[in-house]
């Protein structure tokens, strides 16, 4: 069966990309559409190869000239990480025809390892851009969709989710493969996708001895998602020194399986939290670390928080991430315990979020809003209660209550 290709916002991006650099890298998780990226816009121009074949590595690694005489610019050379060796002399020959754009457009799915490597090897030559799974916008065919606070448009009707259909979705999780085949497997597909990602990703970064207990730690920092991390609790609860938790999220990032939200911090005279809050990127593996497999269950659940908020987060990550852009996301909480879900800066302004299950909207979820406000005057510009309702309306208090389907 073939799939159905997904437009993704960050196409304009990388063609502009390769127009302007010699060497153009897209990083991101396993199975989030890098490949069928690249082939579907320079499949025709390109010569392509995959690293990640022991045969294929082999030859890059003994004989990187040669190799890069097989394949010649312009090529795709796909899961680059699996052949470091070969940075070196892509800038060898990058450097022997500077003027030449596009010469190579290489893959990545860890990101701390290639990013060190592409520092030292191809720095000031190369753009690098991220792909994450599909957005909701992605998802659903408006790619290019702005952002509420960048304009007024109305929304495609399509965009329109009944609660039970939301469910669904979030549960499904946003892997290009789930979304264009609806009769995957879901629950199969992430089993298999973990499984795959312990054993291929897992073993080649540091300091992952015992992968049991690291799927533990994986088990442990979902139920967590949306929440403050404290990692000393973490690795009291599984039984691993915290030191052996950092290096295990920090495994977690390098493979963009979370996202780490930072707090705002402003000199307002408050004691503001200073803990980081820990997300997953995918809301559907989530749901799966969690042992949730039917809707009703996630949205009936104690996670139902974490989960949606979660949602919320990624769709603001992902779609700042496909335009190419770094975001500027964070969130605020003052130890009084007033808090603001997540903050956006733009342009100089922050625009205020915060999510709320419930799909009426009432003013006094906007507490957090006004606090802020009041605490930063007018950096702050009117927020919005996002929610899992149809209903978009003004609260007052400066916000806007905001339906999930038109973020």
């Amino acid at each position: 069966m073939i799939q159905k290709y997904i437009t993704r916002t960050l196409e304009s991006v990388l063609k502009r990309a390769a127009e302007e650099f010699p060497v153009v890298i897209l990083t991101g998780p396993r199975q989030s559409g890098k490949t069928t990226l690249l082939q579907h816009l320079f499949a025709e121009s390109y010569a392509y190869v995959s690293l990640e074949p022991p045969d294929v590595r082999a030859a890059a690694s003994e004989d990187p000239r040669g190799f890069l005489a097989m394949y010649p610019p312009p090529a795709i050379l796909d899961e680059v990480q699996y052949a470091p060796d070969l940075l070196p002399y892509i800038k060898e020959r990058v450097d022997a025809n500077r003027t030449e754009r596009g010469q190579y457009l290489l893959t990545g799915s860890q990101n701390l390892l290639l990013m060190q490597q592409v520092t030292e090897s191809l720095a000031g030559r190369a753009a690098i851009l991220r792909l994450l799974p599909l957005s909701q916008r992605e998802a659903l065919g408006v790619p290019d969709a702005p952002f509420p606070w960048e304009s007024d448009e109305k929304r495609p009707s399509r965009r329109q989710l009944t609660y039970d259909l939301l469910w669904e979705r979030l549960l499904r999780g946003s892997y290009p493969e789930l979304i264009a085949d609806p009769k995957r497997d879901a629950s199969l597909w992430y089993a298999s996708y973990i499984q795959t990602y312990l054993e291929r990703d897992v073993r080649s970064l540091r300091q992952v001895g015992d992968l049991t207990t690291f799927q533990n730690f994986v088990r442990a920092i979902a139920v967590r998602s949306g929440g403050l991390l404290s990692l000393s609790e973490v690795s009291r609860d599984i039984g691993v020194a915290v030191n052996t938790a950092k290096a295990w999220l920090s495994v977690l990032e390098e493979t963009y399986q979370v996202i780490i939200l930072r707090p705002y911090f402003a000199n307002v005279g408050k004691r503001l939290v200073k803990t980081p809050k820990l997300y997953f990127t995918d809301v559907g593996i989530l749901c799966h670390l969690a042992g949730l497999k039917d809707p009703q269950h996630a949205a009936s659940g104690p996670m139902r928080g974490a989960i949606f908020e979660t949602a919320v987060l990624t769709e603001i990550v992902k779609t700042y991430l496909h335009r190419g852009e770094k975001p500027r996301v964070y969130f605020w909480r003052t130890a009084a315990g007033a808090e603001v879900d997540i903050l956006i800066e733009v342009n100089g302004h922050l625009v205020p979020i915060e999510v709320k299950l419930s799909a009426t909207p009432r003013p006094a979820m906007a507490k957090g809003i006004t606090i802020l406000q009041a605490d930063l005057g007018k950096k702050v510009v009117p927020g919005y209660i996002v929610h899992p309702g149809d209903v978009r309306l003004p609260l007052g208090q400066g916000a806007i209550a905001l339906p999930f389907a038109e973020l």
